[in-house]
């Protein structure tokens, strides 16, 4: 077996590091988890984390890229395995109900956005991040708008920012409250939907 590189050993040891910190991060809170926690519970000293991560909040900025990938992979396969915009509307209430509000995820972002607002560069790295978020789901409502034929009434990344600024709001408020519905947001993609398919029809 061949041995690994130096750089593909520096990537694995990023990697381990970053599911680490994701894991306790999310589970026990991120100002919670000191960095030698990661260290230690990834099997690497204290040293390795900082040969990867200049600061702890490089090493958060990190781990949030990973969850936004994965929560934004979950909703387009939860969408996407399903043909007609009826059981894709349905896909998304499911995942919305599973995801929006989950603590980990929450109280993370909150947390993290919370305790670097004193530091003009994160906040700036946080704003990237926000826009990419919504390119992505601004994505996702256009490849939906695309294979089913409608014209959306509004650019798809103001269609995104509504949702996700909806979506926000309520995973705060149901991470306090679980039994709070998710219907908003499931009904506000019903009305964009409905307008779109309003939209089509009168230019036909």
């Amino acid at each position: 077996m061949a041995r690994m590189t130096r750089k593909e050993s520096h990537a694995l040891t990023r990697e381990r590091l970053v599911e680490t910190a994701k894991r306790l991060f999310m589970a026990d809170g991120y100002n919670a988890t000191p960095l030698e926690k990661v260290a230690t519970e990834a099997g690497f000293s204290k040293g390795a984390v900082y040969s990867n991560f200049a600061t702890k909040h490089e090493l958060g900025l990190a781990v949030l890229d990973v969850v936004h990938v994965e929560r934004a992979q979950s909703l387009v396969d939860a969408m996407l395995a399903h043909d007609t915009m009826a059981e894709r509307i349905e896909g998304f209430a499911r995942w919305a109900d599973e995801n929006i509000g989950d603590v980990g995820w929450t109280a993370l972002e909150v947390e993290f956005a919370t305790s670097t607002r004193h530091m003009p560069e994160i906040r700036t790295e946080l704003a990237e991040r926000r826009s990419t978020l919504t390119a992505m789901l601004a994505s996702v409502i256009r490849t939906q708008a695309d294979q089913l034929g409608l014209e959306l009434p509004l650019p798809a990344e103001d269609a995104a920012l509504q949702l996700l600024s909806l979506g926000i709001g309520l995973g705060v408020q149901r991470a306090i409250d679980p039994e709070l519905p998710v219907s908003a947001i499931v009904d506000l993609l019903r009305s964009q939907i409905a307008a779109a398919r309003t939209s089509t029809s009168v230019d036909s």
